[in-house]
C-alpha cells in the first residue's frame, strides 16, 4: 500500500493570488482546463471548477464562496431515525466511483451540472488516487454515495444523490466516520456551499478567509486510512 496518490504532470496554467479576487464575488476566474494537475492545483488555492454560462458562452468557472460550506467532524446531526436507517445500509468506499458520479450527474437532475468531460476528468483523478467514493449499498445495490477530492486534510465533496430516501445522508454519515482519526480535528470536509438542506445537517459558513486559513493548516496532513491506495 502507498500512502500518497500519483502526482499528475504540473499545470500550465497560474491562477489568481487570493489578494486579487473580488471580496464580493464567488466566481474568481474563467478558462483554463480539467487537467489532473489542474484540478489539484485548483483544490489547493480554494477552488473548485463548474460550467458558467455567460453571454450565451458556456465558459470553465473557478469558484471560492465569499461564504464556504464546511461541515465540522463534530457537528453532524444525525437523527434517531437517521442512525435507524443507517442500520440497513452497508457502507463501501471507491467500489463503484463511476457509477456514483454517473448518478451525481444524471441528465434528470434539474440542477445537473457535471458535463462528460467533468465526469472523464474526475474519473482521472480516481485513477491517480485523489478522487473518492463514499457509498451506501442495500441488498446488493447501491442505494446512493457521494464523490470528492481528498488532499491531505481537505475533502472537497463534489455531489451526492440517492436512489433510496437517507441514502446520501447515511453516505455522509460514512465519510465522517472515514474523516475521524487522530487528525480529525485539523481536517477539512469541504461542500462548496451551504444549502437548507446541508444546513440542517450541520454545514455551516466559513468567511472566505478562515477558509483558506483552514486549507493551508490542513494540506500536508496524511490522507485518512481508508483513502490511502493500493499498489
Amino acid at each position: 500500500m502507498r500512502n500518497v496518490p500519483i502526482a499528475p504532470d504540473p499545470t500550465p496554467w497560474a491562477f489568481p493570488h487570493h489578494s486579487t479576487w473580488d471580496p464580493d464575488d464567488d466566481l474568481v476566474a474563467l478558462g483554463a482546463d480539467l487537467d489532473s494537475g489542474t484540478l489539484l492545483t485548483a483544490y489547493g488555492l480554494g477552488l473548485f471548477p463548474m460550467p458558467v454560462t455567460l453571454e450565451g458562452d458556456e465558459q470553465l468557472g473557478w469558484f471560492s464562496p465569499v461564504e464556504r460550506g464546511v461541515l465540522p467532524l463534530d457537528g453532524l446531526r444525525v437523527s434517531r431515525s437517521l442512525r435507524r436507517s443507517a442500520r440497513d445500509f452497508e457502507i463501501r468506499i471507491d467500489t463503484a466511483f463511476d457509477e456514483v458520479v454517473a448518478r451525481c450527474g444524471s441528465p434528470e437532475r434539474a440542477d445537473g451540472w457535471i458535463t462528460p468531460a467533468f465526469t472523464r476528468a474526475y474519473g482521472r483523478l480516481h485513477r491517480l488516487g485523489w478522487a473518492h467514493s463514499v457509498e451506501a449499498w442495500r441488498d446488493g445495490e447501491l442505494a446512493g454515495g457521494l464523490y470528492g477530492v481528498s488532499i491531505g486534510g481537505l475533502f472537497a465533496g463534489e455531489s451526492m444523490f440517492h436512489r433510496d430516501r437517507d441514502a446520501s445522508k447515511v453516505a455522509l454519515l460514512g465519510l465522517v466516520d472515514v474523516l475521524r482519526d487522530s487528525d480529525a480535528e485539523h481536517r477539512v470536509l469541504d461542500v462548496q456551499w451551504q444549502t437548507p438542506h446541508l444546513a440542517s445537517l450541520g454545514v455551516v459558513r466559513r468567511p472566505r478567509a478562515e477558509y483558506l486559513e483552514q486549507l493551508g493548516q490542513c494540506l500536508d496532513l496524511p490522507l485518512p486510512l481508508a483513502f490511502r491506495v493500493d499498489d
